[in-house]
C-alpha cells in the first residue's frame, strides 16, 4: 500500500447552474398578476487551499473523484433556487497544480493560498428577471450551465529548508534519523528510501527541516534509478548537504568521484524559470562513517581536495553521533542566511490582469471545410453559454437567443466570412449545436404578441400587412364607383331602358350585373 504519494490525477466536477423557472402570479380577480419565475442557484465551486497542516497527497490518490453540489432550480413567487455548497480540497503546501497537457496553473508555496480550480455552473434566469416593457409575460426562462469537469494533475514538491543528497545507501536516512526526530526506514542494501522523508532540526534558536531525497546514482537525469523521480524535491530547498560515503565497499567508487557524478546530475536537472539552479544555491559535504578505521582515513585523505573546492567538509558518524553538532549549527547559518535574503527580496504581486483586447468582440468565426460545403464554427464564452441556457424545445426562447446573437454582431461576421442563407453554423467545441442559417431572423422579440411559448418568426407569415389591406380597400372602392359612373353614363345615352314586357340580362362593366325590359 502507498504510503507517500507526490503524483495525483484528480478527476473534478463542478456543480451545475439550476434552471430558471416559468411561472405566472395568479391572484383573486388576476388571473394574470405577471411572471414570478425565480432564478436558478449557481453551482459550487472546487477550491484548493494549501494548508501547512496537510503533508501527502494520498487522500486523493485513494479518492480520485471529487464533484461539488448543483445550484437548485427557481421556484413560483420569485424564489431562487439555492446555490451549491463550496468544496474545498486542502493540499500540502509546494504543490503543483497543472492542466491535463501538462502547464502549470498555479504553484501554491505558501500556506492560504486558494485557487479555484473547476467553477461551478451559472444558475439560469427566470422569466420574471427577463421581462422588459416590451416582453411583459416571457413563456421561457434560462436554463442553468453545466459545472466544469475535467482532470488536473497535483505534483508535490516538498518544501525543505535542506536537502540530503547522496549515492544509495552513503547514510543520509541514518542522518536525518540522528539530528531530528524522524524515523525513515534503514538498511543496509541500496534504494532503501523510496520516497522523501522529512525531519525537523533544532539549533540552538534556529528550527530548519531536512528532506532526505532517495539516492542518486549517474543517469539519474535521465531517468535512472529513483534520483529523477524525486529531485523536484529539492527544487524549493535553501541549502545543499552532499552526504558522502566514506566507507563504501564498492569498486571504482570513492568520495570525490560520488561527488563529481552528483553535481553532473544536479546541473543537468531543469529547474522552473525564476529559480536559482541547483549548483549555484550554498552546498556542504558531510564525509559519513568515520567510525570505521578505513572510513576516517579515507575522510582524511580526501578532505584536502574538497576544501580546494571550496566546501565546507565536516566529518560525521551517523553512528556515534560525532561531528553532528558542529553539522547542525552550519546548516542553521545557512538556512538563517536563506532567509534573510528572501525577506529582503520584493513580495512578488499574485494579481494577474488581462485586459481585454479593444478589437476583441467576444467570438471568432472559423471557416471549416465539410463535405456538403464550408461549415462556420463560432467559438466564443457568450456564446457558448447562451446556448447551454437555451431551451430549444421553447421557440420563444430560440427567438430569444437569436436577439441575443444578432445583438453581438454574429450575423454580420457570419456575412463577412462569406455565410449565405442555409449555410451550416455551428456553436461551440466538437460537435456543438449545428443548426442551418437563416439572416431573415432579426431582433425584433420585443415586438412580438405571439402566444406565450411560441415565437411567430419561425413561422410562414401570409397575412397581409395594414398597408396592403387598405390599398386593396381602397382599390375596391374605386371599382365600385367606376361601375356606378358608367351605369349612369349608359342610361343618360339611352342604350339600356325598363320594360315590363320584356326582360334581357346584360353584364356591366365591373361585374356589376342590371334587368333590362323591353
Amino acid at each position: 500500500m502507498a504510503t507517500f504519494v507526490d503524483h495525483v490525477t484528480l478527476h473534478l466536477r463542478a456543480g451545475h447552474g439550476g434552471n430558471g423557472c416559468v411561472s405566472v402570479r395568479r391572484e383573486k380577480f388576476k388571473p394574470l398578476a405577471g411572471p414570478d419565475g425565480g432564478n436558478g442557484g449557481h453551482g459550487g465551486d472546487i477550491v484548493l487551499v494549501s494548508d501547512s497542516q496537510v503533508t501527502t497527497l494520498l487522500g486523493y490518490h485513494r479518492r480520485p473523484h471529487r464533484s461539488s453540489d448543483n445550484g437548485g432550480p427557481g421556484m413560483g413567487d420569485h424564489r431562487s433556487g439555492g446555490n451549491g455548497e463550496q468544496l474545498e480540497l486542502p493540499v500540502p503546501v509546494g504543490t503543483v497544480v497543472k492542466d491535463e497537457d501538462g502547464n502549470e496553473l498555479v504553484d501554491m508555496s505558501e500556506p492560504g493560498i486558494r485557487y479555484v480550480v473547476a467553477q461551478g455552473g451559472q444558475g439560469g434566469l427566470g422569466n420574471a428577471a427577463l421581462a422588459t416593457t416590451k416582453r411583459k409575460a416571457p413563456g421561457f426562462a434560462l436554463l442553468g450551465t453545466p459545472g466544469w469537469e475535467g482532470d488536473v494533475l497535483l505534483e508535490l514538491k516538498t518544501v525543505a529548508d535542506v536537502a540530503l543528497v547522496g549515492y544509495p545507501s552513503a547514510g543520509k536516512s541514518s542522518l536525518i534519523a540522528a539530528i531530528s526526530a524522524a524515523r525513515p526506514k534503514i538498511a543496509d542494501y541500496p534504494f532503501t528510501t523510496l520516497h522523501p522523508n522529512l525531519g525537523v532540526v533544532q539549533a540552538g534558536e534556529t528550527r530548519y527541516t531536512v528532506a532526505d531525497v532517495p539516492g542518486l546514482i549517474e543517469g539519474a537525469s535521465e531517468g535512472k534509478g529513483l534520483g529523477l523521480e524525486f529531485l523536484r524535491h529539492v527544487e524549493r530547498c535553501t541549502a545543499l548537504l552532499h552526504v558522502l560515503d566514506c566507507a563504501t565497499l564498492d569498486p571504482g567508487r570513492d568520495p570525490v568521484s560520488d561527488l563529481e557524478i552528483i553535481l553532473a546530475e544536479l546541473a543537468a536537472y531543469p529547474v522552473p524559470e525564476g529559480q536559482k539552479p541547483l549548483l549555484e544555491r550554498p552546498q556542504l559535504v558531510a564525509l559519513n562513517k568515520i567510525d570505521v578505521q578505513e572510513g576516517r582515513e579515507l575522510a582524511d585523505f580526501v578532505r584536502p581536495d574538497l576544501e580546494s573546492r571550496g566546501y565546507r567538509v565536516f566529518d560525521i558518524s551517523t553512528v556515534s553521533h560525532e561531528g553532528l553538532r558542529p553539522l547542525s549549527f552550519a546548516l542553521a547559518e545557512l538556512v538563517e542566511q536563506g532567509r534573510a535574503d528572501a525577506a529582503a527580496e520584493p513580495a512578488k504581486p499574485r494579481i494577474v490582469i488581462r485586459p481585454r483586447a479593444v478589437d476583441d468582440v467576444g467570438f471568432v468565426v472559423k471557416v471549416e471545410g465539410g463535405t456538403f460545403g464550408n461549415v462556420y464554427r463560432i467559438l466564443g464564452a457568450k456564446p457558448e453559454r447562451w446556448v447551454a441556457q437555451t431551451d430549444f424545445a421553447n421557440d420563444e426562447a430560440v427567438g430569444f437567443l437569436a436577439d441575443r446573437l444578432a445583438k453581438l454582431g454574429v450575423e454580420d461576421q457570419l456575412f463577412k466570412s462569406g455565410a449565405v442563407a442555409g449555410s451550416t453554423v455551428v456553436i461551440g467545441k466538437g460537435n456543438g449545436v449545428v443548426f442551418d442559417w437563416e439572416p431573415t431572423l432579426t431582433s425584433t422579440a420585443e415586438l412580438i404578441t405571439a402566444p406565450r411559448g411560441t415565437d411567430a418568426r419561425l413561422d410562414e407569415n401570409k397575412r397581409a400587412t395594414r398597408n396592403q389591406r387598405r390599398e386593396d380597400y381602397f382599390d375596391r372602392m374605386d371599382a365600385k364607383a367606376e361601375a356606378r359612373a358608367e351605369l349612369l353614363r349608359e342610361r343618360e345615352a339611352g342604350i339600356w331602358r325598363e320594360d315590363a314586357e320584356t326582360t334581357v340580362s346584360r353584364g356591366t362593366k365591373g361585374g356589376a350585373g342590371e334587368s333590362e325590359r323591353e
